[in-house]
This record gives C-alpha cells, structure tokens and sequence, in this order.
C-alpha cells in the first residue's frame, strides 16, 4: 500500500486515524502497531514475518548487550610505573575482557542485518556478477525483494548500535520496538527515524488539534508533489529513457534528464513530508529529509541537504568509525568514496547504481582536495549551476537501466547535436503546455521562495491573520487536484520499490 492509492487515503487512513482518536490511551501504540503492520503486509503478507524477525532479533540481541555490558564506564589505564601502572594494566586488562563480551553481540547483530540484506536485495545481483566476470552459468534465485527493507533493516541497526555506544536506553518491551520500526508512516520511504529520537514520543505523545491541522496540511503538500509533479515529470522522463540512445538528439537527453531530476525530488521529498504530516497526526515528529537540495553551491552542500536521514546513518555509523576526517586527506577522501559506494549499493543491486555513488565519491574528493573550489568562482549562481550539472548528470546514471544507456544519455547532453524525425516527434508530443507549467511550478517550489515569502506575511498584521484561512484553502485545493489526478490517471509509480 503506498500513501498515494485512494485505498490509503479513503479507507486504511481514516479508519486508523479514528480509530487512535478514540482508542484509550494504553491501547494506542498496539492499535498503530497492528495498523502498520497490516499496511505493510496489504501487498506482501508473507515479509511481514521476515520484518517481525529481525525486529524480534534485534531486540534480543540489544537485551543481550545491555546485560553484558560494563555498569559503570571503565576506569582510564595509569601512565604511572610502578604498581600503579601493573594495577592500571591489570584493570585495563579485565576491562578489555568485558568489552569483548559487549563486542560480540553487536557484531553478530550487524551481520545479521546486512546479511538479511544481502539475501533479499543482492543474491542475484552477486550472483550475475560473477557469472558475467567468470563465466559461470549459476541460476539465479529470483529472490523477491521485501519494500523498504532497507529502510527498517538500518533502523534496526541504528539501535542496537546505539545501546552498544550507550546512546540510547534498551526498551524490554518488544511491541514498543516493533512499533518503531514498522510504524507506516516511515515505513517504505523514510525518513529514517533513530530510536532515541522517537523514544519518548512512543511511551508519551499527546494529539493536539494544531498538530492534526500542520500534520494534513503538510501530508496534501506531500502528496500533490508526489501526484501533480513527480508523477507528471516521470510520464516525460520514461519516454525519453525509453528512446533508444541512437534517436536521441541534447534537447531530448536534457528534456529527460532535468524531468528525471525533478520527479526523483518531488518524489522522495513528497514521501517524507507525507511521512512527517502523518507523524504530526499521530503525535509523532520526525526530522526533516530534505532541505532544498538543489540550491546547494557544492556537491557537500548537496550531501547535507538531500536525504539528510540517510547521510547522517552513514556519516555516524561508517564514516566516523572508519576516521572520519580525523586521519589526513588521503584517508579522508577514501573514507568518502567508500560510504558513496555503499550508499550506491544501498539504494539498489545494480551496476548503475554503484557508478552512481562512486561518481559522488570522487566529485567529493576533489571537494574535499580542494581541486575543486567553489568558494573561488566568481558568481555564486556559477556555485549553483555546476552542482546541478553533476547531480543532473549522476541521477542519468541512477535512472537508466544500463550502464551503456546512461553513458549514451550523458554523451547525448553534451554532443547530440544530430537531430532525427523520432526525436522531433518526441520533443513535440512531450512538451505540452502543461508539462512547460508544472516544470516552472517545480523550479519555484524547489527553492525556499515559498517559505521566505510565508515569514514576510507573518510580520504584516493584516496580511498574517490571513495567512491560517489562506493556507488551508489552498490545500483543499491541492487535494482537490490530487483527487482528479488520481481519478484520471493510473500512472502511480514507487520508485523506491528498488530500496
């Protein structure tokens, strides 16, 4: 079930919605537990058991760490000789012993969770592989891939990792965690939520009226980014990846290429701020994922900004623990591409995919060694333009089904200057005039411009007051819209079906 079909918004989200307004207290987190997990399991019945037994795993193996784990912080080793320094080293020694113990579980867990990935998401993309590169004819499973599993694979992980470092507190109550990490709303697009964020909002949340008004409020903006523009982009773009790589001419390649770039923001973003609107509703705030990612001036502005939850994950469980920036630049710029290639990979089990991040990798090594020097270009819109060029470019490889496919879409943006009847013909049937708005649309909405213009009006007393009634008339609007598109339409597409 994804936040756009009418049987979420007509049917499963009133009924629950309701259903915890009336529901007494205690009752609650086991309503939106069984909620969610029969929104997951509407299309996939059978992976809701296999979510069930890595949160059921997870959760015993933090009780397992919490037990072994040291009760007070462990004394630091004496410098000094002597039987200072003996007693200091024996202590070290028991010490150390003990943290052996906390170390295991942890480590057992965390290969567990990325070999779960790996059975589901990779087997038959490790398996292709080394047919391809040896010559091997190994039949492929055909596996099917559970949706979101890599979304409540790494949550699971973040908490377990989180009671190792003892930033969080263990929760011995089993139904509260899998609540955590099968709760619908982040469920199969994010954002990814950390346990000790959320905590406290699943023992003790109170539902307030403004909160249920912010929270629909900011799901019908989700959702219209998601149907009016995403899906509207996605139409163009799947046509002009469709063509074949001989028939493209630039203007083709550019027309699917910024189409393709818009769709994969206004759809993922449009995700999340359903995923936060449906938190408010329910008593729940998630972090915000994304923060104007094509107004960055840098491929690590860009980072900083585009699914924030996911690059935090990776900065905090991979990049630090590998050194981080603490090492020299060479060990740096190492550690980036490593967590790039990785963040490929997450993202799917394909070649294109792990081009993708390494393409991010390297772009932030020359960042990060200053071959590149943004702060030196003379204009910032200069800053602009060349971040946009190598994301646009990179999501040409993250969109096509093949390598040669994107290295042809690419080679077709700088030199397809051939043009052909078919590419005439697509060029004509694709920009309509309505495509021409809602691409415009996109270019404004992408920016902060709404939201500046928002602070303007609060501070002008007769134009603030009516800034409430103004904002809510134009999501009923927004809904409206959505509505009609989904009553026209059978276009949908989930294109994170993949992650």
């Amino acid at each position: 079930m994804v936040f756009s079909s009418p049987t979420f918004l007509f049917l499963f989200l009133p009924v629950v919605y309701l259903l915890n307004l009336v529901a007494p207290k205690r009752l609650r987190n086991p309503l939106l537990m069984v909620a969610s997990l029969l929104f997951y399991g509407w299309g996939e019945p059978v992976f809701v058991l296999v979510m069930i037994a890595s949160a059921l795993a997870n959760y015993a193996f933090a009780r397992w760490i919490d037990r072994v784990r040291d009760p007070v912080p462990a004394a630091p080793v004496g410098e000094a000789g002597g039987m200072a320094g003996e007693a200091g080293g024996m202590a070290g020694e028991a010490t150390g012993g003990r943290r052996n113990r906390q170390h295991w579980p942890m480590i057992l867990i965390v290969v567990a969770n990325i070999g779960l990935l790996v059975v589901y998401k990779y087997t038959d993309f490790l398996l292709g592989s080394l047919n391809g590169l040896f010559g091997l004819s190994i039949p492929l499973p055909g596996i099917p891939l559970p949706i979101g599993i890599s979304f409540f694979t790494f949550q699971a992980m973040s908490y377990v990792i989180d009671v190792y470092r003892r930033e969080t507190l263990v929760q011995k109550r089993f139904s509260h965690l899998l609540l955590y990490i099968s709760f619908f709303p982040q469920l199969i697009a994010g954002p990814i939520v950390k346990y000790h964020d959320v905590a406290d909002q699943i023992e003790n949340r109170k539902m307030t009226l403004p909160e249920t008004a912010a929270g629909i409020q900011r799901f019908i903006l989700g959702l219209s980014k998601k149907l009016l523009v995403a899906n509207t982009m996605g139409l163009v773009a799947d046509r002009a990846f469709a063509l074949d790589p001989g028939n493209l001419d630039i203007s083709i390649a550019w027309i699917g290429a910024l189409a393709y770039a818009i769709q994969i923001y206004f759809d993922f973003s449009g995700y999340s701020d359903m995923a936060i609107g449906l938190g408010h509703m329910f008593g729940f705030t998630f972090k915000e994922n994304f923060l104007h990612p094509y107004t960055a001036t840098s491929l690590q502005d860009f980072w900083r900004r585009w699914h924030v939850s996911l690059s935090t994950w990776f900065k905090e469980y991979l990049y630090i623990p590998l050194g981080g920036n603490r090492k020299g630049l060479l060990r740096t710029g190492l550690n980036r591409v490593l967590v790039f290639l990785l963040t490929g990979l997450w993202h799917g089990a394909s070649w294109t995919f792990v081009v993708w991040g390494l393409y991010h990798g390297a772009f932030l090594m020359l960042e990060t060694y200053r071959i590149i020097r943004t702060d030196r270009f003379p204009l910032r819109i200069l800053r602009h333009l060349y971040t946009l060029l190598v994301v646009v470019c990179g999501f040409v490889l993250f969109r096509a089904e093949t390598l040669g496919q994107g290295w042809g879409m690419i080679r077709s943006l700088f030199a397809g200057f051939a043009s052909n009847p078919a590419a005439q013909a697509l060029r004509t049937e694709l920009l309509t005039p309505g495509v021409v708005l809602v691409f415009f649309v996109a270019l404004v909405a992408a920016t902060p411009v709404t939201r500046v213009l928002q602070a303007r009006l609060r501070r002008v007393p007769r134009l603030s007051a009516a800034a409430g009634p103004l904002a809510y008339g134009l999501a009923f609007v927004l809904l409206a819209l959505c509505v009609l598109a989904m009553s026209a339409s059978t276009y949908n597409p989930f294109i994170y079906y993949r992650f």
